[in-house]
C-alpha cells in the first residue's frame, strides 16, 4: 500500500532510528541566472538596481548583459555540505544518511567517498531533463560506483541534446539498479518561466509518460506548502509516494527529511521503490517565512570565505562567466580595477547586512508568511 505521512515536529527519542537528507546542493553545482531578472522584477529597488547594472554592462562592454553564458556556485563545499546535513540530523538523536545532489555533476559525492567520513555518501546527481521546451528535474540517487562515471556522461549528453526518444531507454538503464532512486523534484516549479500552464500541463505529460521508471515525486523545502500539497496530490494519483528533498544552497540545513528505521541507504531506497512508504518531517525552519529563508541563503552566497574548499574567497571568485574566447573567468576578474558597479556594492551592502543575526531575525519577524501549514 503506498503510504506518505507527514510529520509536523521533530520526533520524539527512540522513535525512528535515521534521518535522511536529500537532495542538496555544494560548490560543485553551477546554478543558472536565468531566474534573476524574473525574481528582481517584483522588487523595486532590485529591478532598479538590475536595469542599472545592465546599462552600465551595455555602456562598457557594448553588448546586453543576457548574452553572457554565466553562473554561481554555492558557498560550501562537498566535506562541509555534507557536516550540515549530518549535525541536524544528530541533533535529532539519529543517524544521518546524506545523499548531495549537485546539478549534472558526480564530483562531490566521488570525492566525499574518498574520505573517511563520506566512505557511505551515495553517489547521486540532480538531472536536467529538456522536455518540449521546459525542464525537469530528477534526483537520481545512490548510483553503483561502477559504472556512476558513465551513466553520468550519458545523463550529460542528454542534457546537451535533448533527444527525447533516448530518454526511456536511459530511465530503464538507471533503474534497472534495484539500489537506485529515482525522483521527481519539485514537479511544479517553472525554471524556465514558460508560464505555468505550459508547465504544468507538461510535468502532467512527462510523469505520464516515465512513470514506470520514476519512484516517488519531490516535496521541497524551498517550494511553497500549496504547491507541495498539489505535489502530494499529484503522487497519490499517480500511484508514488512523495519523499522529502530539502533543495538547500545556501548554509540553512535542509528543511524536509525523511524518517526510517533502516540503516542503509540501499535499504532506504528498497522502503520508498517497494515497499512505497515514507514518513516526511517538516523542520522548524520550514515555518519560517520563506522570503526571509531565500534572503538569508544570499547572505551566504555573498559572504567571503577565506577557508573556501577552492580558494575562492571572496563571493566574486564564485561567480562565474565566459570571456570572448569561451574560458571560465571569475567575476572577480572582470571588475575594472578592481572596483565593483555601484548598482553591485548596493545589492552586495543589503545581502551582507542580513549576516548580522539581529537584523536577520528582525528581517524574518517583518516577512509574514504568506500562509501557515494548511495540516
Amino acid at each position: 500500500m503506498i503510504q506518505t505521512t507527514i510529520h509536523l515536529e521533530p520526533p520524539k527519542a527512540g522513535a525512528w532510528r535515521t534521518g535522511v537528507s536529500l537532495h542538496s546542493h555544494t560548490s560543485h553545482s553551477r546554478e543558472s541566472f536565468e531566474f534573476i531578472p524574473r525574481v528582481l522584477a517584483g522588487v523595486p529597488a532590485g529591478a532598479t538596481a538590475m536595469a542599472r547594472y545592465e546599462a552600465h554592462y551595455r555602456r562598457t562592454r557594448g553588448r546586453e548583459l543576457s548574452e553572457l553564458e554565466a553562473w554561481w556556485t554555492p558557498p560550501l563545499g562537498p566535506r562541509e555540505a555534507l557536516a550540515v546535513e549530518r549535525e541536524q540530523i544528530e541533533a535529532l538523536g539519529l543517524m544521518a544518511l546524506v545523499s548531495i545532489t549537485d546539478h549534472d555533476n558526480i564530483e562531490a559525492p566521488l570525492l566525499l567517498r574518498v574520505l573517511s567520513e563520506g566512505r557511505e555518501v551515495p553517489i547521486s546527481v540532480e538531472w536536467s531533463v529538456p522536455f518540449r521546451g521546459t525542464v525537469f528535474h530528477l534526483g537520481v540517487h545512490n548510483m553503483g560506483p561502477r559504472r556512476a562515471r558513465v551513466k553520468m556522461a550519458a545523463l550529460e549528453r542528454f542534457t546537451a541534446e535533448g533527444a527525447e526518444p533516448e530518454l526511456s531507454g536511459l530511465l530503464d538503464w538507471l533503474a534497472e539498479d534495484e539500489q537506485t532512486l529515482i525522483v521527481f523534484n519539485h514537479p511544479y516549479w517553472d525554471e524556465k518561466g514558460m508560464g505555468r500552464q505550459y508547465h504544468e500541463s507538461m510535468a502532467g505529460e512527462f510523469l505520464s509518460a516515465y512513470r514506470p521508471w520514476l519512484h516517488a515525486l519531490e516535496l521541497n523545502g524551498l517550494r511553497p506548502w500549496g504547491e507541495n500539497l498539489r505535489v502530494l496530490e499529484m503522487a497519490e494519483a499517480a500511484g508514488l509516494p512523495a519523499v522529502s528533498g530539502g533543495d538547500r544552497h545556501g548554509c540553512e540545513p535542509n528543511a524536509l527529511l525523511n524518517l526510517t528505521m533502516v540503516r542503509t541507504f540501499a535499504e532506504f531506497v528498497e522502503v520508498i521503490r517497494h515497499d512505497r512508504r515514507s514518513d516526511i518531517v517538516v523542520m522548524p525552519q520550514y515555518r519560517e517565512p520563506m522570503a526571509g529563508r531565500v534572503l538569508t541563503a544570499v547572505a551566504d552566497v555573498m559572504r567571503d570565505n577565506d577557508r573556501h574548499t577552492h580558494g575562492w574567497a571572496r563571493w566574486s571568485d564564485r561567480v562565474f562567466y565566459r570571456d570572448a574566447e569561451g574560458a571560465a573567468v571569475p567575476l572577480s576578474a572582470a571588475f575594472e580595477g578592481g572596483s565593483e558597479p555601484l548598482a553591485v556594492r548596493l545589492l552586495l551592502a543589503a545581502a551582507r547586512a542580513l549576516d548580522h543575526g539581529g537584523v536577520q531575525a528582525a528581517v524574518r519577524q517583518l516577512l509574514q508568511p504568506a500562509r501557515e501549514l494548511p495540516l
